[in-house]
């Protein structure tokens, strides 16, 4: 993503389905040729290009700064740039493994495929609901289209045509064809419009009733002309420019009250007067269809009730492969290439504009066997146990390297100890982590990181849902374990953790969890300051956290857990440092009324708790405050002393001189904690969090929860 190179690699299959998911042998994968060209244009732009294209984004890294300092976020900046990302998202093939819950796709059927995991490689992870069956009479090079097909159709369901009504589509690229036959194929007459002459052939040949050219002289008269005077009933715009000539057309070939729908990307200045007049109804088409990106839909596999909502994605990927097997939809004659897998530089090449010829419709194809295809399942293999590993170096296994463990952990792990082996869901990711950073070697398969002989350590930075399991799994395993927070979801899951440590404790393997802050050089200071830790203290977290989408993946209860199990043990943990890891001994929670009784607001929480040394800590989780305001302020109180540690930049130490001393900061405590967690492997010392520590941190966030339900305290 910085250089915008373009390579095939030979990396691992995926291992198992995920949830509601569907493995695929590929047979054909088509090249998005607009977007995938943009994709490839960012990446190789400069850094003040993507900066100007992403202003989003740029404010996402200015916020970071102000967050984490400036070399801290420029670290983070250069990692993502230096990733790789795998192309595609549209393909066709046969299915080799299904998950459970999946009951409509078996193995064998043949399918076509799309959305994220759909990429152009021999076997791909996909999402059942981005899973549709093909007939044997589909060609796989004629499936593989079918994600934009669906892209397509969608933007004729905004439209809402009817049989007989007149259609411009401005644009007649990919997208643009099939939405011209699809709309043909419903009853419209069809009118395309592109700059390019031999698209504009193409479309009067297969897809559109006309097709004129942009360049056309008195084009406008001649759309009038075919419509009897009145324009056409709806334009579908599908161009991807950066004019605003599409919009303008619109409005002068639309009838009045007709419709304008975008499915494309170009300059959006509407002109008032013109589309005042006709009143004009301007929509946008979203992707495939209703679903797209909706977590519930996608990754758990939800579906939408037909009798209220007719048209999924999935739905209307179904019926594009019905208009394949009619051949009311000819992808065939829009194919201009077909390069196989070993060959697509040469594919991307061409989109890049490094060679010149004209292009359309780009397949890539794909063996019909694969030697190294493995899909396994997911069970510890058995191998020998590692020795104890106290007082050795630490040889790591590292599994869910994404954006956050490549960020804040893996940099310090690569100076401090040995990198072995690295599991990502996709060989692409794992294979790049493993370039990146040093790894010997990289799976798909998180449990040829446990049992590896040549692994003492296991990291786990993977969704929140796997963290008991693969913890316990480690232990049995005789590693250490550094797993990020949570401990586990609930109490049957901490339970299990809690035994698996309690029997397999002799073995002398350490477990840390990433409750890092209680490493930040600032909340370390402040603890010092006050000495002994059994002086009882009042402790004040507030914490301005902002709203997160309902739809994010920590939203979810049973795979993220929600905001408190999630981010809240952060504070609770930083809490129980500054008492000397004292245990807690009641709990009590309020939120803010959601007007409704069983409903809890769990984003906008107070909370106390009290602990055996008489220390009583008072958290406030806002997500309804100003989001400009820093996000951590920590105060703490204790035998005439305070100290006030301001969003991990500056601690003011007051000792009763009048005058506070400041010492200023940065960062959250992740280096340090990776480097005290290797430091106690090799020394042979106590892991930097005691075990009785985390399970009551873990323990505290369930008793939140019980107390925001029953309204009671929570005692220990």
């Amino acid at each position: 993503m910085r250089s915008g190179a373009i390579t095939v690699r030979d990396v691992d299959a995926p291992h198992a389905p995920k949830r509601s998911g569907v493995i695929v042998r590929n047979y054909a994968s088509l090249i998005s040729a607009g977007t995938e060209k943009m994709s490839v244009e960012l990446a190789r732009a400069s850094l003040i290009e993507k900066a100007k294209s992403r202003p989003d984004d740029v404010k996402k890294v200015l916020a970071e700064i102000k967050q984490n300092g400036f070399w801290a976020t420029y670290s983070r900046v250069m990692n993502k740039l230096d990733s790789e990302k795998a192309m595609g998202y549209s393909c066709a093939g046969e299915v080799i493994a299904v998950s459970e819950d999946v009951t409509d796709i078996k193995p064998g059927d043949r399918v076509a495929c799309g959305g994220q995991g759909a990429s152009h490689s021999e076997v791909v992870s996909v999402l059942k609901n981005l899973c549709v069956k093909i007939p044997d009479n589909v060609s796989y090079e004629d499936a593989c289209y079918t994600t934009l097909g669906a892209i397509a159709m969608q933007g004729v369901r905004q439209a809402e045509v009817r049989f007989g009504e007149y259609v411009a589509v401005i644009g007649l690229g990919l997208v643009g064809q099939l939405t011209c036959a699809i709309a043909k194929a419903a009853g419209c007459v069809v009118i395309g419009i592109d700059l390019d002459d031999d698209n504009v052939l193409l479309a009067n040949s297969h897809n559109a009733n006309f097709a004129f050219s942009r360049k056309a002289d008195n084009l406008v008269d001649k759309i009038k002309s075919l419509t009897h005077g009145f324009g056409v009933d709806s334009i579908i715009i599908t161009a991807a420019t950066s004019s605003n000539d599409p919009i303008e057309l619109s409005a002068q070939i639309a009838r009045d009250r007709g419709k304008v729908v975008m499915v494309g990307v170009t300059k959006m200045d509407i002109p008032r007067d013109t589309y005042y007049l006709k009143e004009l109804d301007f929509r946008f088409s979203r992707s495939y269809g209703p679903g797209r990106y909706e977590h519930d839909y996608e990754e758990k596999g939800i579906d939408y009730p037909i009798g209220y909502v007719r048209w999924t994605e999935r739905r209307n990927m179904q019926e594009f492969v019905r208009l394949l097997t009619e051949k009311k939809v000819e992808p065939s004659k829009i194919t201009t290439h077909q390069f196989p897998i070993t060959e697509a530089k040469q594919a991307y090449d061409m989109i890049a504009g490094e060679v010149k010829e004209r292009y359309l419709g780009i397949v890539l194809t794909y063996p019909e066997s694969s030697e190294k295809l493995r899909i396994t399942n997911y069970e510890l293999r058995e191998k020998s146990q590692t020795p104890n590993p106290t007082l050795q170096t630490p040889k790591i296994g590292f599994i869910g390297a994404g954006n956050f463990a490549q960020g804040f952990l893996l940099q310090t792990l690569k100076e401090n100890s040995e990198l072995v082996i690295v599991a990502n869901e996709s060989g692409a990711s794992s294979q790049d982590a493993q370039n990146k950073f040093g790894f010997k070697s990289s799976t798909t398969n998180p449990n040829d990181v446990i049992s590896s002989s040549d692994v003492n350590t296991v990291f786990i930075a993977t969704r929140h849902n796997l963290h008991a399991e693969l913890i316990c799994k480690a232990f049995e395993a005789g590693k250490n374990v550094f797993c990020e927070k949570p401990l586990a979801l609930n109490f049957e899951d901490a339970a299990r953790v809690a035994n698996t440590y309690s029997k397999l404790k002799t073995q002398n393997s350490k477990l840390l969890i990433g409750f890092n802050r209680r490493f930040s050089p600032l909340v370390v200071k402040t603890k010092e300051f006050f000495g002994e830790p059994n002086q009882a203290k009042l402790i004040f977290y507030r914490v301005n956290a902002g709203a997160v989408k309902a739809s994010d993946w920590t939203m979810d209860e049973e795979i993220g857990g929600g905001r408190i199990i999630g981010e809240i043990c952060h504070f609770i943990d930083t809490a129980a440092y500054l008492t000397g890891d004292a245990l807690p001994t009641s709990v009590v929670a309020k939120s803010l009324s959601s007007g409704r009784s069983d409903v809890i607001d769990n984003d906008n929480v107070s909370i106390m708790i009290e602990y055996e040394d008489g220390t009583v800590a008072s958290i406030l989780y806002i997500a309804n405050g100003d989001r400009s305001l820093p996000k951590e302020e920590l105060q703490v109180f204790s035998s005439g002393r305070t100290a006030i540690m301001k969003n991990f930049t500056e601690l003011e130490l007051w000792n009763g001189s009048g005058k506070p001393k400041i010492i200023s900061g940065q960062g959250k405590g992740h280096k340090e904690e990776v480097v005290a967690f290797i430091s106690s492997i090799k020394s042979g010392k106590e892991s930097p969090i005691p075990f009785d520590s985390i399970l009551a941190t873990t323990l505290i966030t369930f008793a939140i929860r019980e107390s925001l339900a029953t309204g009671e305290v929570v005692r220990f």
